[in-house]
């Protein structure tokens, strides 16, 4: 075991406010299953901080500790939560809409998810054309906005007797949007803000309010929301650490897992189709083609950077990736996502993979929620601010300093999250060098 001392962490004493703006499937799935399993109904499936082991040293002195006996998270029974939404909904009310949970589930915490309600949501048309929010803040301008969500979570804070906070969003997809110049400097933003810049999306008015309060602010879409100068400015400036973006659920989880595979053995990629239904209010939003054009740029990323055709022209250079979503409300929440790979081995003989994935995205995404709001508090206490890059194990679109390219293959994210906390704690790195031959 390393002598070597490991950062200081401030206790997880008190209790954790957790906001989530946009109250809907995954927002409500997630609160619905803390509650479950801190009243002992659930196993919290699919969340690394609550089910995950760390191994430390050799393999030798077998040492694998839960991840929650490693390093001081919060634990569930501290955590609060609060939110905003462009409808008024409590989160029985909301969760009961969305239909991702059986009735028996929900009427069984009905009477918490109904005490949990959300704060009047900042809403702009032109950001999301296929939703109209009947619950929305009235305000001067953007900046006026932005001071509304901050006095929400000074109230929300001292209502509850919060000692911390934590953001999440867990809102739709905004229009796509690329940087701009009132992107580029806080004081730019902060002057766009005060003349309501049609810039701003509001995303980025949440992330924003967050920051100046001190919150630690996790994306959970691919809005830009944390992903501009301007707000890494002021991440930076007040010492804030924030991550995005894109939760990493169905069709793209497959291939982080199976991308890593294919170049781990030199098989080539010739083609890659990858279409989806879903129905709810996310499939609503993205049937608008400028909402699913922020989705499709996050996923078509993915393959680029895991197979690098740069690299291995031979195998990847003219491989054809095609990313569709449709709208199908019937299917709900479970959405359904098609992959057809085509794929050439030795001698170039080709070969075909399908996959059906019928998964639920809002019961994927929800232990991600958790997992990111106890790890970005975890990042606040232990002084670690800006872009926390060992937190891109759960986006499809994982934010990086400047000019660094994203790491998207799974494994290698988890080994980069695992051996963060080795190196918090003062453990060694875990390489998987076998030194023991060379002792």
């Amino acid at each position: 075991m390393s002598t070597k001392k490991g950062t200081d962490i401030r206790p997880a004493n008190g209790k954790l406010g957790v906001l989530l703006p946009g109250m809907g499937a995954v927002a409500t799935t997630f609160i619905a299953g803390v509650e479950a399993i801190r009243r002992g109904h659930a196993k919290p499936i699919g969340s690394l901080t609550q089910m995950g082991t760390i191994r430390l040293g050799k393999r030798t002195e077998n040492r694998s500790p839960k991840v929650t006996d490693f390093v001081p998270l919060a634990g569930l029974d501290d955590l609060v939560f609060g939110g905003w939404d462009i409808f008024e909904e409590n989160a029985f009310e909301s969760a009961k809409h969305a239909g991702v949970l059986t009735r028996d589930d929900l009427d069984r915490e009905k009477g918490f998810l109904e005490s949990v309600k959300p704060m009047r949501g900042v809403f702009e048309q032109s950001y999301v054309k296929k939703l109209s929010g009947t619950y929305i803040k009235t305000g001067t301008s953007k900046m006026d906005y932005a001071e509304q969500l901050c006095a929400d979570i000074a109230e929300f804070k001292r209502a509850h007797g919060l000692d911390r906070v934590v953001a999440v969003w867990c809102g739709s997809t905004e229009v796509y949007r690329e940087p701009s110049e009132v992107h580029s400097t806080l004081a730019k933003f902060e002057a766009g803000l005060a003349k309501s810049d049609e810039n701003i999306a509001p995303s980025a008015i949440y992330a924003y309010a967050c920051l100046k309060s001190g919150v630690p602010y996790a994306n959970g879409a691919p809005n830009l929301s944390v992903d501009f100068p301007a707000i890494h400015e002021l991440a930076k400036q007040r010492q804030i650490p924030i991550c995005g973006k894109d939760f990493k659920t169905g069709q793209t989880l497959m291939k982080t897992i199976l991308a890593p595979g294919f170049k781990a053995r030199y098989l080539g990629v010739e083609g890659w189709y990858s279409t989806n239904i879903l129905g709810n209010r996310d499939g609503e939003v993205l049937d608008d083609p400028e909402s699913f054009k922020s989705k499709e740029v996050s996923k078509l990323g993915v393959l680029e950077h895991i197979l690098q055709p740069d690299l291995y022209p031979d195998l990847y250079k003219d491989m054809c990736h095609v990313v569709r979503i449709n709208y199908y409300p019937p299917r709900g929440d479970n959405k359904e996502g098609w992959d057809n790979i085509d794929i050439f081995g030795w001698l170039g003989y080709k070969m075909q993979i399908k996959i059906d994935f019928l998964c639920r995205d809002s019961i994927l995404a929800a232990p991600i929620v958790l997992d990111l709001a106890l790890f970005m508090d975890l990042a606040q206490r232990c002084g670690m601010h800006g872009i926390q890059e060992w937190l891109s194990f759960y986006f499809k679109s994982p934010m990086t300093a400047p000019g660094l390219y994203p790491e998207h293959d799974l494994f290698i994210q988890l080994m980069k999250l695992k051996n963060t906390l080795r190196h918090l704690r003062g453990e060694e790195l875990i390489t998987h060098l076998g030194t023991e031959y060379y002792d």
